[in-house]
């Protein structure tokens, strides 16, 4: 997580308790982009408050505020938990070996930055997902960006 975002969810927390922050990020170095959730949904005017208080943001960014949307940006390990069973993808650093078997590696498994399958687990440590060949761990340090998949 990012210190603004860890900034952006402190600063909620102190007014508007019940909205999770789910992903903070500026894209294009010119926008910050927020998305929101709420256990009864996020509505319009819910987005209109975080912007308010977000507000002197905007001397640097545009501000985007929006729920997550269908596939929801996957960011901490409670949230990969809620959604155990469910498809996702998972985008890392670094390229990984597709399969966690040490046969298959050795076999000469191509790695890849992008793995999309069943979320079968996740600890406070990593995730665990069951992709095109093979059941796969990512550890968190290691997940550049992770979102659920519609299905």
């Amino acid at each position: 997580m990012t210190p603004l975002q860890t900034d952006i969810e402190r600063r909620l927390a102190e007014s508007e308790p019940d909205i999770e922050v789910l992903l903070a990020e500026v894209v294009g170095g010119r926008c910050l982009r927020v998305f929101i959730d709420h256990p009864q949904g996020v509505t319009l005017a819910m987005c209109e408050r975080v912007t308010m208080l977000l507000s002197d943001l905007r001397e640097r960014y545009s501000l985007e505020v929006s729920s997550p949307g269908s596939e929801r940006p996957l960011t901490k390990p409670a949230h990969f938990r809620r959604f155990v069973g469910r498809r996702a993808r998972v985008r890392t650093r670094h390229p990984r070996p597709m399969l966690q078997d040490a046969d298959h590696r050795a076999a000469g498994a191509r790695a890849v930055r992008s793995f999309t399958g069943e979320l079968v687990g996740a600890s406070e440590e990593e995730v665990t997902l069951a992709a095109e060949g093979g059941v796969i761990a990512i550890p968190y340090s290691e997940i550049r960006r992770s979102n659920l998949i519609e299905e």
